[in-house]
């Protein structure tokens, strides 16, 4: 078996690999960059930008059904699944095209293929070929898709978003297992290119928010728009002739079965921990398996190992991901010198439509003895009316002693952009006068924004505190 020695080892040559390669590489440290499978990130290549293609011509299609709001009709609208999803496959190569070109020009001497697993605290093998022997390691290995136990007995004949995206024709009817933020976003897209979609879920959640006052506004839209089966436990699934039959109880314990061309299974997905043998390190491991972590560092333990990405199952965004390669790499060639870095102002983004956001301190996680909160409704906000997007609810919560802001969860049309404001005025530790400084153009929907930081200001008895223009009204609007 070959011997290698170096400063650090990472395994997973996704985001946080990939960053945390950077790092250690601009320091001068030696490394060795271990990859099981592809090259190419989870976001090119099966998450963030194939997802938001086919979420665009799903939008493409739902406009033009309702254009009829404006006085414009389409006949004879055609959908093309074949055209739709060669698009998909052909951006998103290239996409990760990048991606895999630019890991392909690292030197080949440091690039590793094969399965890594954990031999001593940072001795590493790879496949049966090579023994690393690492100053430090960050474990950024990524997560798979967990596949509930009724369908792990038919896995392929079910698929997930790891190749949801290789579909070469769009079904009839699919079953969608799950309404988190993977199912959501690719169910809804699917039902807007005309299939036949049921939603499955063990709970009454839509997506990840935790504001009930939010929660029940997606559900009065999503409730309109999509068939949904909450509250309901899977008791089979099976492989037929005409698809796959799902037989299931409902929330009356009464039962039921329908046969679907296809399953989305988008359950949630798990941290590529198990196979690395944690446990050869000496770390103590909690029932998942999973060992001690510290998110401001990315070190595990005391030890010289550190987790980022997807499978620290933290928070599974790209951003955060890029974030934590970064700290663990520059963490990893300097110990023990350990340095704890302030993480960024949460910011979630789910692209339905209308779309769902969170920004800052979740509802779940504020001291409701301090904090105000203040909201808007955007079922007749101006520019959203005349856009005919006009439905969803913001609401906004700020630290009742001082006013400063403290987060938000959202769901109405271009949360994504609203989201981005909130996250940066939050990081900036603005209170709601401060915030009502800030320009708003007219019109945009970001007035909504400003409504609902008015309607903090009033429950915060600041109002009369304010400039005299920060309360200036556009009539009729």
């Amino acid at each position: 078996m070959q011997e290698k020695q170096v400063d650090v080892a990472i395994i997973g040559s996704g985001t946080a690999g990939l960053n945390a390669r950077s790092v250690v590489d601009k320091a001068g440290g030696s490394w060795a960059l271990i990859e099981s499978g592809a090259y190419g990130t989870t976001c090119a290549r099966v998450g963030c930008m194939p997802s938001k293609l086919l979420i665009a011509a799903a939008d493409a299609a739902h406009e033009i059904h309702a254009a009829g709001l404006f006085g414009v009709y389409v006949d004879d609208v055609r959908i093309d699944g074949e055209q739709v999803l060669d698009r998909v496959r052909r951006e998103r190569d290239r996409f990760a095209g990048f991606v895999v070109k630019d890991t392909q020009a690292l030197p080949a001497e440091h690039r590793l293929s094969g399965e890594a697993r954990f031999v001593g605290p940072t001795t590493l093998e790879v496949g049966d070929h090579t023994r690393v022997t690492a100053n430090a390691v960050v474990i950024a290995a990524g997560s798979d898709p967990f596949i509930p136990p009724p369908f792990d007995a038919i896995r392929k004949h079910v698929i997930t978003n790891d190749d949801v995206f290789e579909l070469e024709r769009l079904p009839k009817s699919l079953a969608v297992v799950g309404t988190g933020i993977i199912g959501l976003e690719l169910g809804q897209a699917m039902a807007r290119l005309g299939l036949h979609v049921v939603f499955f879920a063990r709970s009454t959640d839509l997506g990840p928010l935790t504001d009930p006052d939010v929660k029940a506004a997606v559900f009065a839209q999503m409730d309109s728009e999509l068939n949904l089966r909450l509250s309901t436990s899977i008791i089979d699934a099976a492989r037929t002739d005409q698809g796959v039959q799902i037989q299931w109880r409902d929330a009356e314990d009464a039962e039921h079965e329908e046969i679907f061309d296809t399953v989305l299974v988008a359950a949630g997905r798990r941290p590529n921990i198990p196979d690395l043998n944690l446990a050869a390190t000496g770390l103590e491991l909690n029932s998942r398996g999973m060992p001690p972590w510290d998110p401001s560092t990315a070190q595990c333990g005391d030890l010289p190992i550190f987790l980022a990405g997807d499978a620290s199952a933290h928070i599974p965004l790209l951003h955060e991901a890029a974030d934590e390669g970064r700290i663990a790499g520059e963490n990893a060639m300097q110990y023990p010198d350990i340095v704890a870095h302030a993480r960024r102002t949460p910011l979630a983004v789910v692209f339905t439509d209308p779309q769902i956001a969170m920004a800052g301190q979740r509802y779940a996680d504020l001291n409701t003895n301090d904090t105000e909160i203040g909201a808007v409704s955007f079922d007749d906000q101006g520019r959203a009316r005349v856009m005919g997007r006009n439905r969803g609810l913001l609401r906004i919560y700020a630290r009742r002693r001082c006013g400063t802001l403290l987060g938000a969860e959202m769901f109405g049309p271009r949360m994504e952009h609203i989201a981005h404001l909130l996250a940066w005025a939050i990081q900036q530790k603005l209170t709601v006068q401060q915030a009502l400084e800030m320009p708003f153009y007219h019109p945009v929907v970001e007035e909504g924004l400003r409504t609902a930081l008015r309607d903090l200001a009033y429950k915060l008895k600041v109002a009369d505190s304010l400039r005299c223009e920060d309360m200036a009204e556009a009539p009729g609007c």
